[in-house]
């Protein structure tokens, strides 16, 4: 079983989402469908990158460190590829 952090840009105002889950598809669904509260009123999304992962733990790690300074540039430098 595989385990993903994502990062999602939405179409309304460009700004980012950080998260991790199990099943990429169904979550982005999950989130313009408006399931998650503190970002409804973003959506739409799309998923600009992500990595996939053994354990939950290490995708909440990877989550973690995407939401830190040093993590932004990483996905602005990716999404600038």
């Amino acid at each position: 079983m595989a385990f993903y952090t994502y990062v999602l840009k939405s179409l309304k105002d460009g700004t980012f989402y950080k998260g991790h889950c199990q099943d990429l598809e169904k979550r982005l669904k999950q989130h313009n469908d408006g399931e998650t509260i503190s970002i409804k009123s973003k959506t739409p999304f799309i998923i600009i990158y992500h990595e996939e992962f053994d354990t939950r733990e290490e995708a909440i790690s990877r989550e973690k460190y995407f939401k830190s300074a040093s993590g932004r540039r990483f996905i602005k430098t990716k999404i600038a590829e």
